[in-house]
């Protein structure tokens, strides 16, 4: 039996879909119906939901953001800038199954995707970042360009002395040595969400580099995502904000989304250190199995993530097309 392509509405379908991305354990509270509205608002695209069924079972989901500047468009799976965690396809139903009927299952629902997109967008330019799936041949079978990236992820399991026992000596001696009296980490509020994003907006343009992250799709991510799926951590010492990270919480895993950069006050303890540290010593107690450090590409930033001994995890970046892109990217940036 085949694989079908179904679009689902994402407002009259929105509890169909959010069923799907929960029972899908290669998908993310990004996926969810109102969080894809939300990044179609802020990067002015359409979003498609692409569901894939085997009779009435279903065995996939992908969204795809569809841009169209003049006679350019592209298709993207986060949307484009939209500054989000991994999207791209997310399979459900496959993990009992054999082998060779998972690969069939597999070319099938991602084959209809990629024929539905040609069909019905004409892309020139398509791009998606996949989180858990491992399995991208079929998008090299059909001539896309698919390309490894790597993130760092921390197995949260074991006592919590023996997982901070298997971080580095500096990292359990910025932990341990903190005067628990001098701070304070906790989770905020909304609020305390626009502070993170801020501090984060304002290490950016110190460095010259654009951040398109805006205050007001962070906020309602916050609002309106289920209660815990946006996390806040926030570090305060004399009730001052000093840091803060947003966390992403699926069932199993905890994403460090944004936040953790180098904090601006002089004072005497690890504030990152003791973020991070805070963030998995409470998924580890609340059952995550795992936090994703989100992203392993640049050595200065490395240094520091590889300090808690994390494994190293590859996930890819998968593009088609070339004429036009250059376009593309100047008209939306532009745009915005």
């Amino acid at each position: 039996m085949s694989v079908e392509i179904r679009t689902l509405n994402p407002h009259a379908d929105a509890e169909e879909w959010n069923r799907y991305v929960e029972r899908s354990d290669g998908s993310n509270p990004f996926f969810r119906a109102e969080a894809l509205r939300l990044q179609a608002v802020d990067t002015d695209t359409m979003v498609h939901l692409l569901a894939g069924f085997k009779g009435q079972e279903a065995v996939g989901i992908f969204p795809v953001f569809e841009y169209t500047k003049g006679p350019v468009t592209g298709a993207f799976s986060p949307a484009p800038h939209s500054w989000t965690t991994y999207l791209g396809p997310a399979l459900l139903n496959v993990d009992k199954l054999k082998q060779r009927k998972a690969d069939r299952r597999i070319k099938r629902f991602i084959e209809g995707c990629l024929e539905w997109i040609d069909t019905e967008l004409s892309p020139l330019y398509s791009k998606f970042v996949t989180g858990t799936l491992e399995d991208v041949r079929p998008f090299v079978w059909n001539d896309y360009d698919v390309k490894p990236s790597h993130t760092y992820v921390v197995d949260l399991d074991g006592s919590e002395a023996e997982l901070l026992n298997r971080f580095s000596s500096d990292a359990r001696s910025n932990i341990r040595n903190a005067d628990e009296d001098s701070y304070t980490i906790e989770e905020g509020d909304t609020d305390d969400v626009e502070r993170i994003v801020e501090k984060v907006r304002q290490r950016y343009e110190s460095q010259g580099q654009p951040f398109r992250l805006s205050v007001d799709f962070a906020r309602a991510v916050h609002e309106q995502l289920p209660d815990g799926a946006i996390r806040p951590y926030v570090c305060r010492v004399d009730g001052e904000f000093l840091g803060g990270i947003l966390v992403v919480e699926s069932n199993r895993t905890r994403y460090r989304w944004q936040g953790g950069v180098k904090p601006d006050a002089d004072v005497d303890i690890a504030i990152n250190d003791l973020l991070d540290w805070h963030v998995m010593r409470d998924g580890l107690h609340a059952g995550i199995e795992e936090y994703d450090l989100v992203g392993a590409g640049v050595p200065s930033i490395n240094r520091y993530k590889a300090k808690f001994n994390p494994r190293l995890e590859t996930h890819y970046e998968i593009t088609s097309g070339a004429f036009g892109i250059d376009l593309l990217v100047d008209q939306y940036q532009k745009h915005r």
